[in-house]
């Protein structure tokens, strides 16, 4: 199986991007925990006793918190979607207009999700991005249904 160089090329470009987004959100939160003296783990606060420890105990820090988690749950399926799409020879301009889709998309959602920006805006970020992997994994599937 061949790839196309040029539809590799996008795609690398993406996945880069949104591995970048996705790494980000590990320093917002840590830069939140420290703004807010918000720790995950008792050890991490042991230097300073007036630290709060755990889960939910500050909005700052769980807003970002969440941000991040939703990204590992819809980017990480992307990457592995998208590479095996590759091999499905899809039309390049259909490629990577599902690139340029769920890569918007997710910067949208984190844009809106840690602005605070009311609904639907997050929602219809989240939802583009879900319906480009749902369409990847539909075509994914479909040619190589016959490989089972």
């Amino acid at each position: 199986m061949n790839v196309n160089t040029e539809l590799f090329g996008a795609f690398a470009f993406h996945a880069g991007l949104m591995a970048v987004n996705t790494l980000t959100k590990s320093f917002l939160t840590a830069r939140q925990r420290f703004r807010k003296g918000n720790f995950i783990s008792r050890e991490d606060g042991a230097h300073k006793p007036s630290l709060k420890i755990g889960v939910g105990i500050d909005d700052d820090v769980e807003r970002v918190r969440r941000a991040h988690q939703n990204d590992i749950e819809n980017i990480f399926p992307f990457l592995t979607l998208g590479l095996l799409y590759l091999f499905t020879n899809p039309e390049v301009s259909c490629a990577q207009l599902c690139f340029r889709i769920f890569s918007g998309a997710r910067l949208l959602h984190s844009f809106v999700y840690l602005w605070e920006i009311p609904q639907p805006s997050r929602a219809l970020a989240f939802f583009a991005g879900i319906g480009v992997n749902f369409y990847m994994g539909y075509k994914v599937l479909c040619h190589f249904a016959g490989s089972i």
